[in-house]
């Protein structure tokens, strides 16, 4: 530990790339506490006392959306911007011709992804404000100020961006990612003070609080093992003779994470099963209305169809995200055979065979973590703490991978060092 300590504090860029992230988070921070003007928060708090719906919404904001601050959408418009890049390149030839060409398409492509998420900033800030004006909680309903609150949402999404990836260029890990991470670990305080509130006015007992607890280690312990849990499938290289030197003959494994999707089905599922519900807070039409109650947050056609819709989409994302034709084909290149199994597409319906066993249990892992929140309250008694499975595999997904570049940063001042 001591000599960890010690490499630590003489790794100059390793220092100043955590200052810099902590910089970072001072300024996020510091917008979600300046709140949009002339907006009045007691209607707020009547929407977000409804449910869990807006409690959800406002984790990844961290807290952002209940104060209604400049950065009320946080970075939500650009991860959605990112998902469906993502997705449109494995259908438009074009967008797949810049994601082979290496840095230059990738910084194309971001390109892109910044325009198209001033788009969709602009779409979500006209809704939210909108919903705002019909419930009378702007002090001032002329289009002007409309307009003017517009501008200030996007501008706030825009400069979150601008951090995010200021973050991953300077600091240490990916920016967005850490944004959310620090969006949800700044809500725990105020969940512990919460329940230390319950348990002096005595609307739980300790036994509940030792369950809670029980369930919420439990839960990390699941996320860790899933999240780093993977199938490896043995990949041996013949040897090839280029001019007068041998190459190859060794043995590796490929890699096959059981949670290939991370966290991005929960995304999905929730963005559609969350669209009825939030048009019944805003739209005082009868079937709406109607809709709206039967797919309630925490009912059981909501955690069904969630359920559902999370299993489709993780082996849809999954699918998407690995080319699988494309990792056989580069084996086969290269001259790697999996042992007992012919190149080419034997190959690669021997890895989707895999591929899509190890998915099942990917799938039904994320789909148990993200209904949870809707039984830990009846279980627990706890009531107005968003707790879930979601936040944990966020939080331990992003510190895992920010750990991982802080170790390579160090061994990478290691080898500078042996050379020279």
């Amino acid at each position: 530990m001591r000599s960890l300590l010690a490499e630590f504090m003489d790794n100059t860029e390793l220092k100043n790339r955590i200052l810099f992230t902590l910089m970072m988070f001072f300024v996020f921070r510091l917008g979600v506490h300046i709140p949009v003007p002339g907006v009045d928060t007691s209607v707020l708090e009547s929407l977000f006392s409804s449910g869990n719906l807006f409690g959800f919404l406002d984790l990844f904001s961290g807290g952002a959306l209940s104060k209604f601050s400049i950065f009320a959408m946080s970075i939500t418009p650009y991860i959605n911007s990112s998902i469906i890049m993502q997705l449109m390149t494995a259908v438009i030839p074009k967008l797949e011709e810049w994601r082979k060409d290496g840095q230059e398409g990738n910084k194309k492509i971001q390109k892109v992804t910044r325009y198209f998420t001033i788009f969709l900033a602009v779409v979500q800030a006209f809704g939210m404000t909108y919903a705002l004006r019909i419930n009378h909680a702007l002090v001032d309903n002329s289009w002007l100020y409309f307009f003017f609150v517009i501008l200030i949402l996007t501008a706030g999404t825009c400069l979150l961006m601008w951090v995010g990836e200021q973050i991953t260029e300077h600091g240490i890990g990916n920016g967005i990612s850490l944004i959310i991470f620090c969006g949800i670990v700044a809500r725990f305080p105020e969940a512990i003070t919460t329940v230390v509130d319950y348990i002096k006015v005595g609307t739980i007992s300790p036994f509940q609080l030792v369950l809670f607890t029980i369930i919420a280690l439990g839960m990390t312990i699941m996320v860790i093992e899933i999240n780093e849990g993977q199938r490896r499938v043995s990949i041996q290289y013949a040897k090839r003779v280029i001019g007068r030197k041998m190459y190859g003959g060794h043995s590796t494994f490929l890699p096959l994470k059981v949670n290939q999707a991370g966290v991005i089905p929960i995304i999905f599922a929730s963005s559609i099963i969350m669209l009825p519900v939030t048009l019944a807070q805003f739209v005082q039409v009868g079937w709406v209305q109607s809709i709206g109650n039967f797919f309630a947050w925490g009912s059981w056609p909501n955690t069904i169809c969630y359920g559902v819709l999370i299993f489709i989409f993780t082996y849809f994302y999954t699918a998407i995200t690995l080319n699988i034709k494309e990792l056989a084909d580069n084996m086969k290149k290269y001259g790697g055979f999996i042992p007992g199994i012919r190149p080419g597409e034997p190959t690669m319906k021997y890895i989707d065979k895999v591929m899509s066993r190890i998915t099942l249990t990917g799938a039904l892992f994320l789909a148990f973590v993200a209904i949870l929140p809707n039984f830990i309250g009846n279980m627990t008694g706890i009531q107005g703490v968003y707790f879930g499975g979601t936040s944990i595999l966020i939080v331990v997904g992003v510190a895992l991978d920010t750990m991982r570049q802080a170790q390579s940063l160090m061994v990478t001042r290691n080898y500078q060092g042996f050379i020279k």
